[in-house]
């Protein structure tokens, strides 16, 4: 019989069907993958998100979300065996097993409705930060000057960030150098349809590893720029405080965006177990796995305060909303070209692999609902890659319009990194944990742990809905103003 299960790799969750294996992960694989799963696209607003909030609380809000996260990845470790959390005999290969197993099947119908609106809202992010970083190569570009522009001609035909960087480079960094982003989320779309008929591509090992790569490498030029441009200054820009904005209320709303970008970088709880379930049982998965997490919090988040941290001491007041393409930098114009390239590679694939299981839970409530249905069961052509079959091809192609129209409709990348980071963080990162924690510890409703624990669980949700609000306000003042 064969086992389902997510597992995620680099942002990349993936919907995978596997024959029974022998579980042979280490504490070196546990933290690679969780490594890889929680740095991403969201690392480009950190130096923003700093800037937001100043030198001391910037980096006391990043440890602080660490802190939750590790807190949430502990208490996931008693989760992965069932009843017993030391014995089993069950174990839960998913957050969703888990919440069911330990909640019962009214909070697995709510979490699953949340780790749903964790696809969509992911495309969507994905959908706003490639067109932000596309552009086509064409004639303007100069490609017989740069080897890059070839390459890049040939592997994406797109790049706006790219066109930007060389629109500064040879008419002066005072050019206006404007360029819409409509356009390129409709070609971002497209692609998307078109990949979205393949099947199985959830399955492909080198997207995850394409993925990692790319993400990585964009982190680290982006980190690596701050620290030269800080050299280049020759001092060390910001201030306590943080921007100074024109009203109370502005900043206090700033602040509100700052939170929930900083949400949207740290969580993996939701690919948590799906690692664990890959530990080999000696030493117990729950010791691996706790030295992984403590591990992994700690290296990302030293990451993020570097990649925050140097891109603020950079720039200051200036500093950009996306690190990459804000345009906080200019020179070199082709090192930042490849990175808004890794930028591109990574997000193609990780929007198509992430929004592969949505397709298949919709489209298997269809098959089982109206069997018959030449509609839902039927194909409209055979051809070796793909299988085109008339419900996916009209369902997913409605998805991709659905996530491309609302970029457009609001292509603003802080405001919406920051709704996408406060949308799902507490239910996902603190409320489920907490309960599945206190539920299968048996711990009483008036103990000392429990009260503390609503308490933190209260906390935390002020927190959140704080950034939410401040979010949806950002965002509807943006498309408005």
């Amino acid at each position: 019989m064969s086992k389902c299960k997510f597992l995620n790799r680099n942002q990349v969750l993936v919907n995978m069907c596997l024959p029974p294996v022998e579980r042979s992960g280490t504490l070196w694989t546990a933290l690679a993958h969780i490594i890889t799963a929680v740095i991403g696209s969201g690392v480009l607003s950190l130096a923003w998100s700093m800037s937001q909030l100043g030198w001391i609380a910037g980096p006391l809000t990043m440890s602080a979300f660490a802190s939750v996260t590790l807190t949430s990845a502990l208490f996931l470790c008693n989760c992965y065996k069932h009843p017993d959390h030391n014995h089993g005999p069950h174990r839960n290969g998913s957050y969703l097993d888990a919440v069911g197993a330990i909640l019962g099947k009214k909070n697995a119908w709510v979490c699953g409705i949340i780790v749903r609106i964790n696809f969509i809202k992911l495309g969507i992010v994905y959908t706003i930060t490639s067109a932000i970083s596309m552009r086509y190569v064409d004639k303007l570009m100069l490609p017989s000057r740069n080897v890059m522009y070839v390459l890049l001609r040939i592997d994406f035909e797109c790049d706006r960030a790219i066109q930007r960087s060389n629109c500064y480079h040879y008419e002066g960094h005072n050019s206006a150098c404007k360029y819409g982003n409509t356009y390129y989320m409709i070609i971002f779309g497209g692609v998307q349809v078109i990949v979205s008929q393949i099947p199985d591509f959830r399955n492909i090992e080198w997207l995850s590893v394409i993925a990692a790569t790319m993400s990585f490498m964009y982190s680290t030029i982006g980190a690596a720029l701050g620290l030269a441009k800080i050299i280049e200054n020759g001092e060390i820009k910001g201030s306590i405080a943080g921007n100074p904005a024109s009203t109370p209320a502005s900043k206090v709303w700033a602040i509100s965006q700052a939170l929930g970008d900083i949400a949207f970088a740290f969580p993996f709880s939701v690919i948590f177990l799906e690692i664990m379930d890959t530990l080999r049982s000696n030493p117990p998965e729950k010791v691996t796995m706790k030295k992984a997490s403590i591990l992994a919090v700690i290296t990302t988040t030293f990451f993020y305060l570097c990649c925050g941290g140097f891109g603020y001491a950079a720039f200051g007041d200036s500093t950009p909303g996306n690190l990459l393409t804000g345009f906080g930098f200019y020179e070199p114009y082709w090192l930042i070209d490849f990175a808004n390239a890794c930028v591109v590679l990574h997000l193609v694939g990780g929007y198509q692999v992430f929004s592969q299981p949505l397709f298949a839970s919709v489209e298997k409530w269809f098959r089982e609902k109206y069997p018959n249905s030449r509609f839902v069961t039927g194909d409209v052509k055979q051809i070796s890659a793909f299988r085109l079959n008339p419900l996916s091809l009209c369902f997913r192609t409605a998805y991709v319009a659905f996530t491309t129209g609302f970029s457009i409709l609001f292509p603003y990348f802080n405001q919406v990194v920051g709704l996408a980071g406060a949308i799902n963080f507490w239910p996902i990162v603190v409320y489920f944990p907490v309960e599945m924690y206190l539920a299968q510890n048996h711990i009483g409703r008036w103990t000392k742990t429990s009260v503390f624990l609503r308490v933190y669980c209260f906390v935390t949700l002020i927190v959140i809905l704080f950034a939410f609000v401040g979010s949806i306000k950002g965002l509807i003042t943006a498309r408005f103003s």
